[in-house]
């Protein structure tokens, strides 16, 4: 009996699973084919290959009927496997300036053992994709690579040049980075008005209704910090008053209790007021006090007991990692910390080294930049020209649903494009859950109906900004 019920749920899954792939539209049995090409498609540091991706997304440009001249290829010797591509879709316009779609497609590590499912086969189960970059970011290269293939099968004539740069380095610290290597050394290839990326989206609650819709403008700039004093040291049964320890613990604690002022962009200051607004209550009440005076403190101690609001409003330094002393029975001769910062748009993190030094106060703890050293986060404008659009049409895909703009205390691309002088977007559109999408850590998933919904919103979007003047 136990046989018959099993084999009757495997067959019924099996039918149901062969009926939601036949309601899927032309369209969207394409993409998935794309989406699941690129997300099998291992692109980790340590075995993956992003140039192999790239050549894959290649070839299905070059189908769609981009020349060879659209498409540009790009790596370099030192880094072979770590390429990306750009394309080219010319606008008619010979005054409107191009637009850019810009997508990491390298993903964080992840060990068969550790997950449940095969991390580099796109598993489609319980309403999920699952798969290690089903989110972040091959959800959204696989959306903008879709877009530029149907924008081209259309026919479509855009007025603005539209500019697709698949990269490689997002997810890994000191790797090769192709969005800064095209800012410096390939910065014609990709200029641009403007360019939509990762780092917007949406929430939905724990039932899956629709939340909220974020576009990210602005985010903070990592930068790690290195805390270090040495000492002669000795043994240990004859302590002395200048502990390499003692003098690096008491920094420690003097940055942990230290709290950077608060600060404001047009970003934050819109995020800060409509969240109020929506909020109401205690916290909104706190949420206006900030507002209107940052130096209030008793407002400030309520909002920042939300730890995404704290770290909204200023810039953040958190110690992440101590190494220090030699042997059990000797005296320290040496101590050192990481520091890990996160800083508020448009300040240095030369600046933010100085107010470490002067917050530590101990000639003897030296305070110095870890490599890579990061370009400043330069905050770009809440343009109506961008949010506006992209407003009008969640209207319309998404009734009901507030879209906020939001400053990401975490870290993206953006930065890079700043050096070639493109303010960055985070597209809003994909919505997930706050918990348990599994992002860079076991078992990441999207909502596939998410997933679907927000590429049609996304390619509306792209269009949209696309035929602006």
């Amino acid at each position: 009996m136990r046989v018959s019920k099993l084999i009757a749920a495997t067959v019924l899954a099996a039918l149901s699973s062969t009926s939601m792939a036949q309601t899927l539209r032309p369209d969207q049995a394409a993409f998935r084919e794309l989406y699941k090409e690129l997300v099998e498609t291992n692109t980790t540091q340590s075995e993956g290959s992003c140039t192999l991706a790239s050549e894959r997304m290649a070839a299905r440009l070059k189908a769609a009927g981009f020349a060879d001249s659209d498409i540009t290829l790009f790596a370099t010797p030192e880094k072979p496997k770590d390429g990306g591509l750009v394309a080219v879709l010319k606008g008619t316009s010979k005054t409107a300036k191009p637009i850019l779609l810009l997508a990491h497609i390298d993903v964080v590590e992840a060990r068969r053992a550790d997950w449940v499912r095969d991390p580099f086969t796109l598993i489609e189960e319980g309403g999920y994709f699952y798969a290690r970059g089903a989110a972040d970011d091959k959800s959204q290269a696989a959306i903008w690579t879709d877009a530029m293939i149907r924008f081209k099968k259309e026919g479509f004539k855009p007025k603005r040049t539209v500019k697709l740069a698949l990269t490689c380095g997002e997810e890994s610290v000191g790797a090769f980075n192709g969005a800064e290597w095209l800012a410096i050394n390939k910065p014609d290839l990709i200029a641009a008005e403007f360019a939509l990326n990762e780092g917007g989206g949406g929430r939905l609650d724990t039932s899956g209704k629709k939340v909220s819709l974020s576009m990210q403008v602005g985010e903070k700039t990592v930068q790690n910090y290195l805390l270090e004093t040495t000492n002669p040291g000795g043994h240990s049964s004859v302590p002395r008053p200048d502990n390499a320890i003692y003098s690096l613990t008491a920094a420690v604690t003097k940055v942990g209790q230290y709290e950077f002022p608060i600060q404001f962009s047009d970003t934050t200051r819109t995020f800060f007021k409509r969240t109020a607004e929506l909020t109401g209550g205690e916290m909104g009440k706190a949420l206006t006090a900030v507002l209107a005076n940052p130096d209030d403190k008793a407002a400030d101690a309520i909002v920042s007991k939300d730890a995404s609001f704290h770290s909204m409003l200023r810039t953040t330094c958190v110690a992440t990692m101590l190494d220090a002393g030699h042997a059990m029975n000797a005296l320290p001769q040496r101590a050192r910390a990481v520091v890990n910062c996160r800083v508020f748009p448009g300040v240095s993190v030369d600046t933010v080294k100085a107010e470490l030094d002067r917050i530590i106060g101990d000639p003897s703890v030296s305070v110095t930049k870890i490599e890579p050293i990061r370009p400043m986060a330069v905050p770009p404008p809440l343009s109506p020209k961008v949010f506006g659009p992209a407003e009008k049409l969640a209207a319309k895909h998404f009734p009901g649903v507030p879209m906020i703009p939001v400053m990401s205390t975490g870290g993206t691309d953006a930065p890079y494009l700043s050096l070639a002088g493109i303010p960055t977007y985070g597209m809003p559109g994909i919505f997930q859950q706050l918990e348990g999408s599994g992002v860079h850590g076991l078992n990441e998933r999207i909502s596939v109906k998410s997933l679907y919904e927000g590429r049609d919103y996304l390619f509306a979007l792209a269009k949209i900004y696309a035929n602006q003047d």
